[in-house]
């Protein structure tokens, strides 16, 4: 006999992607990860690909893996996903040392992220010119 099966966290309309140990602080990933929140999933691979940011690429990966765990796994239709949560978390934290004058010496953080992405099918709207007609 085998342990019974975990229930799904998620919605069935719903594919997420996780990314552990991000080598950036969670308050710098946080800033792109806001960039994302609440836009269509093709809006926001523009933007993560056309950022300055260096951690912008790893978060364009893991928005690609959860669009990809969409299409493969849950058989969403990949024209009507929204980024519905772009969660930061913090991880370890490596710590190293600055020497300075006299002896002494200053810590230096190192700290690393953890990063969730969910994407959710949405149902298409209705256009504005055919709301106004109406």
């Amino acid at each position: 006999m085998s342990k019974p099966k975990h229930p799904r966290s998620l919605a069935e309309t719903e594919a997420q992607a996780l990314v552990s140990n991000l080598r950036v602080s969670p308050r710098k990933l946080n800033l792109v990860a806001g960039l994302i929140r609440n836009k269509p999933a093709s809006v926001a691979v523009a933007q993560l690909t056309f950022s300055k940011r260096r951690i912008a690429n790893d978060v364009r990966k893991a928005l690609q893996s959860a669009i990809a765990n969409a299409e493969n796994n849950h058989q969403l239709d990949v024209d009507r996903l929204v980024v519905t949560k772009a969660e930061v978390g913090r991880s370890i934290v490596m710590r190293r040392f600055h020497a300075r004058g006299r002896g002494r010496a200053a810590r230096v953080e190192k700290w690393f992220s953890h990063l969730k992405i969910v994407v959710a099918e949405r149902a298409q709207e209705a256009a504005p010119s055919e709301q106004e007609a109406v």
